[in-house]
């Protein structure tokens, strides 16, 4: 039970920092914009965060500028794919490639340092829950703030008109437009938001995580949480579960390895991927058949208001 307990806790943390960039690109994309350089920016909110903490000494600033500086990078994408209408895969792709490189180039001499980041607590009462509180409540900060976030995006998107507004906007953003809501507007805030979260949840990764600096340190979340989103069918709930069981597997994989296993190492660090990958196939396959709902309707296809049948 104790190793039960043990996996699952490190599920709930492992998964945390993609859940913060699936959370961000789920709003993204229900805006109609799709963002496929989460990786570079999660790289360039790792190296921000980083940084800035060993700067300041204090890991809350370092987090906010992870959060900034995923914010400013997203800007170039946002104005390439809603203002100038560019090809949103294209843009993304570039993103990812820019935020790699220039975090590698940025931190080339800061390898293997390490900060003094943020620290779990125990929840008060939650965290003496048998089972539940070993689990959840004895995190840091930000694991129970993604707690509030996903709730805080359910409720909005589902429950609120704004979020209504959101939803209408990439299903069908021409009547959106003529009801006067600005379409451009939404896209250009909720690329951002997204931007932001996701330079959030790579200063999870240097500032929490890791404490220290390692280049190409996302080892690949940004991807996954791209998957995750279209696993999670655009609902956070969903995506917060595949998080958690990207996580689980991953937790598993490393504490195989430290028993010692013949299992080739390499072999094991791909199961968290080889697993997202299954679990995505069979998603797209139930997607096909009708079982599941498919995409929103104008994901990707940019807006232009003179555009008219």
């Amino acid at each position: 039970m104790d190793m039960l307990i043990s996996i699952l806790a490190a599920a709930v943390r492992s998964g945390t920092p993609v859940l913060y960039s699936v959370a961000g690109e789920m709003l993204t994309e229900r805006s109609g914009v799709m963002n496929l350089g989460l990786e570079g920016i999660m790289l360039l909110g790792a190296f921000a965060g980083f940084s800035v903490t060993q700067s300041t000494g204090d890991p809350a600033i370092g987090l906010a500028a992870s959060f900034l500086s995923g914010a400013l990078v997203t800007v170039i994408h946002a104005f390439l794919c809603v203002t100038i209408g560019a090809n949103q895969v294209v843009s993304g792709l570039a993103m990812s490639l820019f935020g790699g490189g220039m975090s590698a180039m940025l931190g080339r001499n800061h390898i293997g340092e390490t900060i003094k980041g943020l620290m779990p607590f125990k929840f008060p009462v939650l965290g003496s829950i048998p089972l539940i509180g070993p689990v959840f409540f004895r995190h840091d900060v930000l694991v129970y703030a993604s707690y509030v976030l996903v709730a805080a995006m359910c409720f909005f998107i589902f429950r609120t008109r704004p979020g209504m507004n959101l939803r209408a906007i990439v299903e069908n953003p021409r009547a959106a437009d003529a009801m006067g809501l600005s379409v451009r507007r939404a896209r250009y805030f909720y690329t951002l938001l997204g931007g932001g979260l996701s330079g959030l949840a790579g200063g999870y990764l240097s500032v929490v995580y890791a404490q220290m600096w390692v280049e190409g340190m996302t080892a690949g979340r940004g991807w996954i949480a791209v998957a995750l989103v279209i696993f999670g069918i655009w609902h956070p709930l969903r995506g917060m579960l595949g998080c958690y069981l990207f996580g689980g597997i991953d937790a598993l994989q490393m504490r195989i390895q430290a028993a010692g296993t013949s299992v080739p190492a390499p072999l094991l660090m791909m199961l968290p991927y080889l697993t997202t990958l299954c679990v995505l196939t069979f998603i797209s396959i139930r997607k096909r058949s009708g079982a599941l709902p498919g995409a929103p309707a104008s994901l990707g296809v940019p807006f232009r208001r003179e555009e008219r049948d």
